[in-house]
């Protein structure tokens, strides 16, 4: 038995579904932003590298011919490069037909490792970074209480990228409320062309009792976008973007119109 549950609950992108899951950390490091209620219970530990290498024994066992694996929870990428590497390794040991490692970091954790680091990583099957920019607006960010600013996360993206590691960002349609939808906007479309991600979702905030936000929301603090102001924004949004190769979606429950397509070849439509 390990020392805590598996499932506390348990978050993953949805592109995880068919990975294999290692919750190598429990909760999120920082766990500070008003908009997040996915780690608000239990707190933050770090698994210790000899439970890591059982759980790795254990789980190969179960699925030995695993391709695909995600490490869980929040940010596992600002562990010492050191440690990332042994776990790799290990990884590669045990998961004979191994092909990629994806993670959730956030860009103080990419911008923590050297252009070596990343690119050694990379060599070791890390492939996809799972990213939240939330916003290029950095009054939002500020306002939100997100860890880095705008210019930070785009410097994180660019370098990760260049290193060869995928970046799949999210931003969060309506977090600036209807005081700053079009500073949220016009931001947001200028960090994303700076970045150019490989991978592009956009989701609509929603308040989650229990958060911060949520607080604001019923204190008259903040006022949500409604339904037909998300899916202006978003437009707002798309008409700004100049993207090279961007797969796109918003084909999350949370968004008012589904929609799928690669930018700029499918920008128009």
């Amino acid at each position: 038995m390990w020392p805590w549950s598996l499932n506390n609950p348990q978050f993953r992108p949805p592109a995880e579904a068919g990975s294999v899951i290692l919750q190598v950390d429990q909760g999120c490091p920082y766990n500070r932003c008003t908009f997040c209620g996915m780690y608000r219970w239990p707190q933050f530990e770090r698994r210790p590298p000899e439970a890591i290498r059982r759980m790795i024994e254990a789980e190969a066992n179960d699925a030995p011919d695993a391709r695909r694996v995600f490490l869980a929870d929040g940010d596992v990428m600002r562990r010492p490069f050191e440690e990332l590497q042994a776990i790799l390794n290990e990884l590669a040991a045990h998961f004979v037909q191994l092909s990629r490692v994806n993670v959730y970091a956030t860009g103080k954790a990419i911008l923590s490792k050297t252009d070596e680091e990343l690119r050694a990583l990379r060599e070791l099957k890390l492939h996809t970074l799972y990213m939240g920019l939330e916003s290029g607006d950095d009054e939002t960010l500020r306002r939100v209480k997100k860890a880095e600013s705008a210019a930070e996360m785009v410097e994180a993206g660019r370098r990760a990228q260049a290193a060869g590691l995928r970046m799949s960002v999210m931003i969060l349609l309506g977090l600036g409320g209807r005081e700053r939808t079009g500073e949220h906007a016009a931001a947001t479309a200028v960090a994303l062309n700076a970045m150019q991600p490989r991978l592009l979702s956009a989701l609509r905030i929603i308040p989650v009792p229990g958060t911060e936000l949520h607080d604001d929301l019923e204190a008259g603090r903040f006022a949500p976008l409604t339904e037909f102001e998300a899916v202006r924004e978003l437009r707002l949004i798309l008409e700004q973007l100049e993207l090279e190769n961007t797969v796109f979606r918003a084909n999350h429950v949370s968004n008012v119109v589904p929609m799928e397509g690669r930018l700029s070849r499918d920008k128009d439509r």
